[in-house]
């Protein structure tokens, strides 16, 4: 192990399945690194492969983990780096024995020492792990929260025998990576540890950290979030990037590196040969991404990032410091997801004169051929979502053309086809101009589609372990070293999360006259899914960053009150909907978590933003009366 005094340089080479090999051997030959790590499971990605993995039709691994370890074990045998990835997930085993036998193709046997992490797999207990309780409420990870109203349909499929549950993974945490460091691991694969959880084993691994050290790794898992999601701190998903040259600094960016030192602080910063930005702001941005509020979760820790504080300390160098961590709570989140059943979609183009009445016609006519037909109680999800307004006197066709996504779910494949079918019946009295596309093979083609249930499981029932295969055999053999690590020594219950208005608002009528503009003119954002609840934060522009009085206009302006405004027709006020509201001084932001907003989440959302990430864009592009202060500030600004 290195020495303590030194940070450890981390760098993230994944966010998504789909970020290319490449990767991996970029950020191990781009300049010095110790570390690095991939985050390849989104929420669904397990479940999609898992009865084809289960039939022997699938590898359980994702490719792009495999292409990045083929193309990059020279050089991390050559260079000492580690590797900690969860690309393994469905079968971390199978990627780790892969892996070897490449290994010793390459002659690098005897350099590459490689584990694998199990544990996650709740699949043959998940029946019995959500059985309610004496209250009879179901282990939903929104259980705990009175204030929220879970959809109808939420636990349905416990009871159906059509909705088998494919697939359960508990989101695991650093304990089984770092054990495997300890022991000399120099690629550790896992299945479903979370997302941050791979560089906060480094972390503590390299520094020496005690599993109580919870600052310490609070800072670390912040540090894991931050870089998580590949490019996404380096200018990728970033609200500002209209304020830079895209040619010159956002194009073929570089993934994240985080320098974390002994107290659990870090830089986020990147390889100097590598474009992209790294900057107060997109550090701000990714902070914000998929919270759950004030305190950020995982198996390990709890970290509280009210007073977090950003900084830049350099050129494309930002420390981050101010986390404040506490015990981990008892449960950790499990991912349930079952066959839901069928859905398709079709979208339909409509141009220019009298757009909602012709929207309105087709879906009538839609709805009265299915009740005919009798067979609306065969479809569980019927929507005609309006998507795009036509351009007032258009300067060219295509911007007076919008559609509508007519978006459908049901039981059988068949009940699909019938709204299909209820929409050709009557094809030849469709409205003017009615266009779309001629390949019907591609028009609301029935496909399965996974439910999501988002659970939570005691952590005193996992099993979680890190594995060696056996050095004195063949890489392709079971015999394996296993060390088991146990659940977390000291927990604490979760507390209710904070949820206020301003304390103490300006009034604002105290800024002066205003001007309807988009919030976004002032303000950046960033928002994402949290399974059927979308979250959002908000701070100030980098031109405003320091200037307290738009920081005390901003908290004062957005309230509970002012998102459901803002959110507009989307608001339900049916009590489906919940808002929970934080500040965070130290960054200069205000958060929010809108439970609901996402339907049943994930996989099973019939929402076009299914994950989330458009609805900061949304609010930002809502017009709002904002201090005419602000906006000539910015106008001198943008002269300068």
């Amino acid at each position: 192990m290195a020495s303590p005094r030194r940070p450890v340089r981390i760098g993230n080479c994944s966010g998504a399945a789909v970020d290319p090999g490449d990767v991996m051997y970029e950020q191990a030959v781009s300049g010095p690194i110790d570390v690095i790590t991939g985050d390849y499971l989104a929420e669904a990605n397990l479940a999609q492969a898992a009865e084809a993995y289960a039939e022997g039709k699938h590898p359980g691994w994702v490719a792009s983990a495999w292409d990045g370890l083929q193309k990059s074990l020279k050089v991390v045998a050559e260079r000492r780096i580690k590797i900690v990835i969860n690309g393994g997930a469905l079968n971390p085993k199978g990627l780790a024995v892969q892996c070897a036998e490449e290994a010793c193709r390459l002659g690098l046997a005897d350099k590459l020492k490689i584990a694998w992490v199990e544990g996650d797999d709740l699949l043959p207990d998940v029946r019995e792990i959500l059985r309610p309780d004496a209250q009879g409420r179901l282990p939903h990870l929104d259980a705990e929260n009175s204030a929220v109203k879970l959809a109808d349909d939420t636990a349905s499929f416990l009871e159906d025998p059509r909705k088998k549950i494919v697939a359960a993974n508990a989101y695991l945490g650093s304990r089984a990576i770092r054990a495997g460091l300890d022991a000399g691991a120099d690629i550790v694969i896992c299945g479903r540890v979370a997302d941050a959880s791979p560089v906060m084993g480094a972390a503590a691994w390299w520094h020496g950290w005690s599993d109580d050290g919870f600052d310490r790794l609070a800072g670390s898992l912040v540090a894991g979030h931050l870089i998580e999601c590949s490019y996404y701190v380096t200018g990728g998903n970033f609200a500002g990037f209209d304020e830079y040259d895209i040619g010159r600094d956002l194009l073929g960016i570089g993934c994240p590196i985080a320098e974390i030192d002994e107290s659990g602080a870090c830089i986020i910063t990147k390889h100097e040969k590598l474009r992209g930005i790294v900057t107060e702001e997109t550090v701000k941005c990714q902070l914000l991404y998929e919270l759950q509020g004030n305190v950020y979760l995982n198996s390990d820790v709890k970290a509280d990032i009210m007073h977090v504080a950003v900084r830049q300390v350099g050129e494309n160098r930002v420390h981050v410091s101010g986390v404040k961590g506490y015990p981990p709570p008892p449960t950790t989140k499990l991912a349930v997801f079952y066959r839901g059943g069928y859905q398709g979609e079709h979208t339909i183009n409509a141009v220019g004169y009298a757009t909602p009445q012709k929207y309105d016609m087709l879906e009538a006519q839609v709805r009265n051929q299915l009740r005919k037909w009798n067979c609306e109680k065969e479809i569980d999800v019927l929507e005609f979502q309006r998507v795009g307004v036509p351009q007032t006197n258009p300067r060219s066709q295509l911007k007076a053309t919008t559609y509508l996504r007519i978006f459908v779910q049901a039981a059988t494949a068949d009940a699909v086809r019938k709204v299909f079918a209820a929409w050709a019946y009557n094809f030849m009295q469709h409205f003017p101009g009615m266009g779309g596309t001629l390949d019907w093979r591609l028009i609301m083609n029935p496909v399965p589609f996974l439910g999501f249930f988002p659970a939570v499981v005691r952590q005193d029932r996992l099993r979680e372990s890190v594995n060696f295969l056996d050095s004195s055999a063949s890489a392709t053999s079971t015999t394996t070293r296993k060390i088991d690590v146990g659940a977390p020594k000291i927990t604490e219950p979760l507390a209710p999360r904070l949820n206020y208005d301003p304390i103490s608002p300006v009034s604002l009528d105290t800024f002066g006259p205003t001007q309807l503009v988009p919030l976004g003119d002032v303000a950046l954002a960033r928002s994402g899914d949290k399974g059927a609840n979308v979250n959002v934060g908000f701070t100030p522009r980098a031109r405003f960053s320091k200037d307290d009085d738009m920081w005390q206009w901003l908290r004062s302006f957005l309230t509970h009150d002012r998102i459901k405004q803002m959110m507009g027709e989307d608001w339900q006020d049916d009590g489906s909907y919940y808002i929970e509201r934080v500040e965070f001084p130290g960054i200069r932001a205000v958060h929010f978590v809108v439970y609901g907003a996402l339907g049943r989440g994930v996989s099973s959302s019939a929402r076009l933003d299914c994950l989330g990430k458009g609805f900061a864009e949304f609010l930002r592009a809502v017009h709002v009366p904002v201090p005419r202060r602000f906006l000539e500030a910015e106008k001198v600004a943008s002269r300068l």
